[in-house]
């Protein structure tokens, strides 16, 4: 009898690799011991074009473990350098593999990268392996930020190693299969103009248009557009973290990607009581990544960006400067916009008008003075309900609702359209940090993925304000004020 093969789909090209040398290393893979798969992206696998069953039997994770490689696909790290809280190094992927670019039945392209699959030439000493704790929490929260409409990379799949890995102690290795539009970086620019030629940087800068880009491509000053366009997408991200409390933790010019995405989940977490001071990273003892710095360092790393396209802006240097410096005004103006669009909509207003902002600054204000959580108030607002805060029976949030309520009033839309565009802009859930560690905990220490399945099934539809989601709203019994994350490394 003839056994039947099942195809697992796979459908990659190696643009990456038409750039220069300088920018990549190809490498050979690092097997593991026992590769067992944990979690598999079923919904991604099928938009990506690839059989979940075909990865889930023994070839499928033999690939997804980087035990083997792809057909079509050449395994490479990526060269690039980043500012890291500041301080400009040489860095890379020192613990991942690119295997190559999947393309979808919709002609899409996507990076497909194994994260912790061992040592590569920018591992810098480092063992270039993953445990499992970070990988689920990069798992848990891409797909809680795509679910919410925020462009992330995603994850496809984690599989554990069978291999322990030395952090303080020992614990479980595993690696994850991250999918993005490109792993293209500001830092890859910035390694561009350090130690590439100017040929270098021109090639590096012609790709990423083609790639993320092609409408610009024939612009008469299209790096001057790539520039544009690489603002205008940070300047919409980095509003849309805003408007949902989440703080990434360590944006490093490393980890601001130039497709627009947000990359590298390492110490990021969802704020609950609305403090603009709140951080968490156990590595941010400054507070520099902390969220209500994220709007200015996001500008801080695009001017970095900026820098790098100084040569190919103008011949003249000191024009070229000025050029640069015109653009980067815009990048507050923008990011203005997109946060006091999305704040409008998050209390139901649809059309702009003056008084707007100060009233979604005393809305804030408010809150942080009461210890208010920020996603529940929002709730509250939407739905009426003003049980669950102190601050709703506060003299001043009476007078701050009947202003809100007069500023409704004015508008033509009706209360069920309020309603509903309040409902999708204000998540039910989001990935609240306790909940995320009983997950983890519950995988890592008893191989139980139940807390996690089900953590996933309620953040995969956090617009639904659904009966089952309730439990999933409440905050933890002790204040996560001082809670810390941690890179993972």
């Amino acid at each position: 009898m003839t056994k039947h093969i099942i195809e697992p789909g796979w459908n990659l090209e190696n643009t990456y690799t038409t750039l220069p040398s300088v920018f990549l290393s190809r490498i050979t893979s690092n097997p593991v011991r026992a590769p067992k798969l944990v979690i598999l992206n079923e919904s991604l696998a099928e938009s990506l074009g690839l059989n979940s069953d075909a990865l889930k039997a023994e070839d499928g994770v033999q690939v997804l473990a980087g035990n083997q490689t792809v057909e079509g696909g050449v395994p490479l790290a990526q060269a690039y350098a980043g500012h890291q809280f500041g301080n400009f190094t040489m860095l890379g992927d020192g613990r991942a593999l690119l295997h190559g670019e999947q393309i979808t039945p919709q002609g899409e392209r996507f990076d497909i990268q194994l994260k912790g699959s061992g040592r590569t030439p920018y591992s810098r000493g480092g063992d270039g392996r993953a445990t499992l704790g970070p990988m689920l929490r990069e798992y848990i929260i891409s797909e809680a930020m795509f679910a919410l409409g925020i462009p992330t990379t995603r994850s496809l799949a984690v599989v554990t190693t069978g291999e322990q890995v030395r952090r303080e102690t020992d614990l479980p290795g595993a690696i994850m299969t991250r999918v993005a539009a490109s792993h293209l970086r500001v830092g890859t620019f910035e390694y561009a103009l350090k130690w590439g030629a100017d040929d270098d940087l021109q090639a590096l800068a012609d790709y990423t248009i083609q790639r993320h880009f092609p409408d610009i491509e024939k612009d008469e000053h299209r790096y001057l557009s790539l520039l544009k366009e690489v603002i205008k997408r940070q300047a919409a991200l980095i509003a849309k973290w805003q408007l949902v409390g989440f703080i990434h933790g360590v944006m490093n010019t490393d980890n601001m990607a130039i497709s627009g995405e947000t990359i590298d989940y390492g110490p990021c977490a969802f704020m609950n009581v609305y403090n603009p001071k709140t951080v968490f990273s156990s590595i941010d003892r400054q507070g520099r990544y902390a969220y209500g710095n994220q709007p200015p360092i996001g500008g801080w790393n695009l001017a970095r960006f900026a820098e790098t396209l100084v040569p190919l802006l103008d011949e003249n240097p000191e024009e070229a400067v000025k050029i640069a410096q015109d653009e980067m005004v815009r990048y507050e103006e923008l990011y203005r916009s997109n946060w006091l669009q999305g704040m409008r909509a998050k209390i139901g207003i649809v059309k702009e008008e003056e008084e707007d902002e100060a009233l979604i600054v005393d809305l804030l204000r408010m809150m942080e003075e009461h210890d208010a959580d920020y996603t529940n108030t929002f709730r509250a607002l939407t739905f009426d309900h003003y049980q669950e805060e102190v601050f709703f029976e506060t003299p001043d949030f009476t007078k701050w609702k009947e202003r809100w309520r007069a500023r409704l009033d004015i508008q033509q839309e009706s209360k069920d359209a309020t309603l509903e565009l309040m409902k999708n802009s204000n998540p039910a859930v989001v990935p609240r940090n306790h909940q995320v560690e009983e997950a983890l905990e519950a995988a890592v220490k008893s191989g139980d993925y139940s807390v996690m399945e089900q953590l996933l099934a309620v953040l995969k539809k956090p617009y639904a304000h659904t009966s089952e989601q309730e439990e999933y709203t409440s905050l933890p019994a002790k204040s996560d004020r001082y809670y810390q994350t941690f890179c993972g490394t």
